[in-house]
């Protein structure tokens, strides 16, 4: 049965995307299109608060992206960074396996891994740290829930934030999925990783699927990205217990049987 995984192919650098490699071990037969495009943006202002550690409590990372805007500063101060900041950076906060590995390949050692929201994480910030503290430094995207913002300033545990990448729609976007529908025709399951993925792919599948959309499995992977789903009418079938390959895997292959 053929799964499309509405998101970004994994760098070539990195070996086979997980996703796909998962799906294959349970039968499924599946196919990545990007959905999203992403620009760095204010990457001078982030390099000048990566090398000043002693001005911050921490460091957030909730999602891949903004570990990338984080590699693309350390590339002309890599040795500097080993030398002698990364290991200043006492406290990392991460949202999932995927971000924490990333943080890993800069030296830092990330907490939070098995968080697979900013919900979760947020309350595992709170445990540990307290009001008295630098504020914490969260670099971000520019649409982002603003859950972990707002339930760490409830608890007063001081925050800084910067965008350090913009989100926006995929330019082929709709091109790719008439593509796939003309060459495949609907897919047994559809999995959406992210709400901006529901809204800027939404309405092509709705027309492109028509009468035969109510025979798609829409499956998310994570609970925002689910409602979100909810929120624009969709019927969900499955959601991954944890944002992971396995998991997502797991919950789809349920829900086709």
């Amino acid at each position: 049965m053929n799964v499309l995984l509405l998101k970004e192919p994994r760098d070539g650098d990195q070996g086979p995307d997980p996703y796909i490699q998962e799906m294959k071990i349970r039968g499924l037969q599946a196919t990545l299109l990007p959905v999203l495009s992403f620009k760095f943006v204010s990457l001078n202002t982030l390099t000048e608060k990566l090398f000043q550690p002693e001005k911050h409590g921490g460091l957030i990372f909730t999602s891949p992206r903004a570990v990338e805007a984080v590699k693309m500063c350390l590339n002309d101060r890599r040795e500097e960074w080993e030398r002698s900041v990364k290991d200043k950076w006492n406290a990392v906060y991460v949202v999932g396996k995927a971000t924490a590995s990333l943080v890993r390949h800069l030296g830092l050692n990330p907490v939070g891994e098995d968080t697979g929201t900013a919900e979760v994480l947020s309350r595992v910030i709170i445990e540990r740290e307290d009001n008295s503290i630098l504020p914490l430094f969260f670099p971000c995207g520019s649409i982002k829930r603003e859950v972990l913002p707002t339930a760490l300033r409830e608890k007063g545990v001081p925050l800084e934030t910067l965008t350090v990448y913009q989100t926006a729609e995929h330019p082929d976007v709709v091109k790719n999925l008439k593509e796939y529908f003309a060459a495949q025709g609907p897919p047994a399951s559809v999995a959406f990783f992210s709400p901006s993925g529901v809204n800027f792919c939404l309405p092509a599948l709705r027309g492109l699927a028509g009468e035969r959309l109510t025979q798609i499995k829409f499956a998310a992977i994570g609970p925002t990205t689910r409602d979100a789903m909810q929120t624009e009418g969709l019927s969900v079938s499955c959601t991954a217990e944890k944002p992971t390959p396995q998991h997502l895997a797991k919950a789809i292959s349920k829900a086709l049987k």
